[in-house]
């Protein structure tokens, strides 16, 4: 077999970006509803065999969340039994299946353009269908780039699934924005207790069609990766596990050259002679500290302004909530990309709690301009702004970076599982419960006790992940993924 005496970034390179396909079409498939969601809930608000209430939009807006937390949770038995390569192939046809469901939940089984209970379970199934694949690739996706990294350079390129997640965000906002056109949403209030759509007519066509363009979109990205993940190769520490020693050197030879490639072959062998280690041969704090980074970069709330982001700043005030959106999604990459080019050069830690420090100032910036009365609606939006910011170079890619790393070989496909399955737990959580509690009514203030109490909420678990951080979180910055293992033994 012939080896590479010098190595190939463009091959790395290419191979990764590869990879972050999967992260855009994470970012794409979860933050599709944010254009849809209105005309989703005015066409389920037509049903006649039941009531179409909030809280069942909550969960019909968040039910892919089901599937992500049942993809994530299976992507270790995946990633150990069939390999990265693979399940990051059956994700790309997963997506594709949800983006065709999506688009005609009706097809087979029910008359097309009549809203109907169980019309609404299969648009769901549907749903969670696609977020199976969003977790599958939520784990495999990071992890993937992980172990087909240099060290020197790991925090960097994994950072940049983070980019690929944000920027399927930014898509998605500028499609649906595109697909909306002159259209309109439909405007939808509570009048004595029941919600009602005040310009039905003017919004027939978004709430016949619109929605359903909008959710099909995502199957053009997921052709595209199903198609392009055949051509990279398994990751070589899954191929050295696996006791295809030759494979696993020939790529990293591509990558690293020969001789350095001898040396991390070498590395990854003295660790992984055991694939099945149990679980908590590391200890119990590994695990916590995967699965509380998890559930902080959710309990913050970021995936409510994500999700729901037309709708929030149309109660801020703004009279074209989808520009503001796709602004948000341009200063979402932007600092995105902050993360990138600094996580190598400050590390893991500092920019974690720096993030959750300014995450907490623009969440508590939002709570008091629902507090004081009379403040212009532009400092609300700033609020949000750097609210988002602040995750975006901080929570956004940082959390995956670490997970990805955290870990040690023989236990990495089970515990990244576990703290990914929390993560869309939490997600799950956050954004079923975000409008109920954010439409709350108190007194005089009204519906701004709800906007005040989301964001106070927010803001304060912002300022507990940064002590968390602070605590018990270790720097991995310039670390190999092979000195995981003495990291952790040192700990117990």
């Amino acid at each position: 077999m012939d080896y590479t005496e010098k190595g190939s970034k463009a091959y790395l390179f290419s191979i990764v970006l590869v990879a972050v396909i999967g992260g855009l079409l994470f970012g794409y498939d979860t933050a599709v509803i944010s254009g849809a969601e209105k005309g989703l809930q005015a066409f389920f608000m037509g049903a006649t065999d039941f009531s179409y209430t909030d809280a069942v939009h909550g969960i019909t807006s968040s039910s892919a969340l089901i599937g992500c937390i049942i993809g994530s949770a299976v992507s270790g038995f995946f990633a150990s039994h069939y390999g990265r390569k693979k399940t990051l192939f059956i994700a790309g046809l997963l997506f594709l299946i949800a983006a065709l469901g999506t688009y005609d939940p009706e097809f087979l089984f029910f008359e097309h353009g009549k809203p109907t209970f169980p019309l609404l379970i299969a648009f769901n199934i549907y749903r969670i269908i696609g977020g199976i694949g969003v977790g599958l690739a939520s784990a495999i996706c990071p992890m993937y780039i992980a172990e087909i990294a240099p060290s020197n350079i790991r925090g960097t390129l994994v950072s940049w699934n983070q980019f690929a997640i944000i920027s399927g965000q930014l898509i998605v906002y500028i499609v649906n924005f595109l697909i909306l056109g002159d259209n309109v949403n439909p405007v939808i209030k509570m009048v004595e207790g029941v919600n009602q759509i005040l310009n039905p007519g003017e919004a027939a066509w978004t709430i016949e069609t619109g929605w359903r363009l909008m959710f099909l979109s995502a199957g053009v990205p997921a052709a595209i990766f199903s198609f392009l993940v055949l051509l990279v190769p398994e990751t070589p520490r899954y191929l050295a596990m696996c006791g295809k020693d030759e494979k696993a050197l020939q790529v990293l030879a591509r990558i690293n050259g020969l001789t350095q490639a001898k040396s991390i072959l070498a590395d990854i062998k003295a660790t992984a002679e055991e694939k099945t280690e149990k679980l908590f041969t590391y200890g119990w704090l590994v695990i916590f500290v995967g699965i509380m980074l998890s559930v902080f970069q959710q309990a913050v709330g970021i995936n409510a302004v994500l999700y729901f982001a037309p709708r929030i700043f149309e109660t801020m005030g703004m009279s074209s909530p989808m520009v503001q959106t796709v602004f948000m999604g341009i200063v979402n990459l932007l600092f995105t990309l902050l993360a990138v080019f600094t996580v190598e050069r400050l590390g893991r830690r500092p920019l974690l709690i720096t993030g959750s420090i300014g995450m907490a100032i623009g969440a508590f910036g939002v709570a008091c301009c629902n507090l004081v009365s009379g403040l212009p609606p532009i400092l609300s939006v700033v609020s949000i702004m750097v609210y988002s910011a602040s995750f975006m170079f901080s929570w956004g890619p940082i959390c995956w970076v670490l997970i990805a790393e955290i870990f040690p070989n023989t236990i990495r496909g089970a515990a990244v599982a576990i703290a990914v399955a929390f993560q869309w737990i939490f997600n799950f959580i956050v954004s079923s419960t975000f409008l109920p509690m954010y439409n709350m009514s108190a007194g005089d203030m009204g519906e701004k006790f709800g906007h005040m109490f989301a964001y106070g909420l927010y803001g304060i678990i912002c300022i507990l992940a940064a002590l968390f951080v602070w605590k018990l979180v270790p720097e991995t910055k310039g670390k190999t993924l092979e000195d995981m293992s003495n990291l952790w033994k040192s700990k117990k």
